[in-house]
């Protein structure tokens, strides 16, 4: 299991966007990011310490500007806080190593897929192409991308494919 770790030069390298969303927690303009409406398949990682986040196939058009998972793709690389900033209470997502912020999970996803929706911030996320998995040392996650004759991904059970804890899950 790869080591992800947050460390003073991967802090040097962001942008000032990103600085401000992973550290300051903020929130960057929604529909006026990179990754709102990317619909290519691979994997999303977190920008500061490349832990593995959310993958494409759970990516759906929430219509809020965002982009929005129903799950991560492995359960142990994301925290979940109370947040009671800004006169609401929400459910803060961080990334477990790089405790950088990411966004928010809110209940109102699609039911079928169990009802959450992970809203986060572009800023917070490298995205890495199915193509280039291997060569940026996440090979591991490739099966996820495979698919049955029939078209429809072929899931492993186990940590990559594990969905996380909530206090929206039933």
């Amino acid at each position: 299991m790869p080591n992800y770790l947050k460390t003073s030069e991967a802090i040097l390298q962001l942008s000032p966007e990103q600085y401000d969303v992973t550290q300051r927690n903020g929130t960057e303009r929604p529909f006026r990011n990179a990754y709102w409406d990317n619909k290519e398949p691979g994997l999303y990682v977190d920008v500061v310490s490349g832990e593995p986040l959310f993958t494409s196939m759970d990516k759906f058009d929430s219509g809020c500007g965002w982009p929005s998972f129903t799950k991560p793709v492995d359960a142990e690389n994301v925290v979940e806080k109370r947040d009671t900033s800004h006169g609401m209470i929400r459910t803060e997502v961080r990334s477990s190593s790089g405790d950088s912020h990411l966004g928010h999970v809110f209940p109102d996803g699609p039911s079928e897929t169990g009802g959450l929706r992970y809203c986060i911030n572009s800023a917070s996320l490298r995205f890495i192409p199915v193509d280039r998995l291997e060569s940026e040392g996440y090979g591991s996650y490739r099966q996820l991308f495979q698919t049955s004759e029939k078209g429809e991904p072929l899931r492993e059970s186990g940590a990559a494919a594990s969905s996380v804890r909530s206090p929206y899950s039933a």
